[in-house]
């Protein structure tokens, strides 16, 4: 037999390193404008500790006037935060991250997230809210990776469930892969495409 013969694809050996970081409690006592400041430093404590990881040195991070990341010394770069974890990643090419609590919500936001071809993806066993979380979080990490923002997220098709911690999804005329990370109750996305991902998890001591 020839060994030769449809030989699988070989991933490319370049790697990328999100990194969550948790939110210290006594943040949440802060007034909300502090709160807003404070984790948005946070994450970008954690963008920096993403390009420290990866050897990459980023500059001014600048946005456009939708408030997308403009690339910063030709580095692309997104930030994620919520009320217990922000998150950061680098990347040579467009990257997006989003982390999520999974938890109960409306009913009325899985119509508003995707149809019913994707929804009859998922195995029946597997937890609705689990699923929208996947989809959620997947479609936010790719509208960021784009820059287009929240109008695009029903143009976001997921075409696969690859396994349960990746998933493919259908944009702009192109196939786009995920990866998800879940932690204490939530779950992380972010674009992987061709690169390896190392998740970092909580190393504020290390920057």
């Amino acid at each position: 037999m020839d060994k030769n013969r449809n030989p699988k694809p070989q991933i490319p050996n370049r790697i990328i390193r999100p990194v969550i970081l948790g939110v210290p409690e006594e943040v949440g006592d802060f007034k909300p404008r502090d709160r807003v400041k404070f984790l948005s430093r946070h994450a970008r404590l954690a963008l920096r500790i993403s390009a420290q990881k990866s050897n990459m040195r980023l500059g001014d991070l600048a946005q456009d006037e939708n408030g997308a990341p403009l690339p910063s010394n030709d580095i692309y770069w997104s930030i994620t935060h919520k009320t217990h974890y922000v998150g950061g990643v680098v990347a040579p090419t467009p990257v997006g991250i989003d982390i999520e609590r999974i938890r109960e919500c409306s009913q009325g936001l899985f119509a508003k997230t995707a149809g019913d071809r994707e929804w009859a993806l998922a195995a029946p066993a597997e937890s609705s809210l689990k699923t929208f979380f996947r989809f959620w979080t997947s479609k936010e990490a790719l509208v960021k990776t784009s820059g287009s923002g929240l109008k695009d997220l029903l143009k976001c098709r997921v075409t696969q469930l690859i396994d349960d911690r990746h998933l493919k999804i259908r944009y702009s005329g192109r196939d786009w892969l995920i990866e998800h990370l879940y932690f204490d109750q939530h779950i992380a996305s972010v674009t992987q495409n061709s690169y390896k991902i190392e998740w970092i998890q909580d190393t504020a001591e290390d920057s």
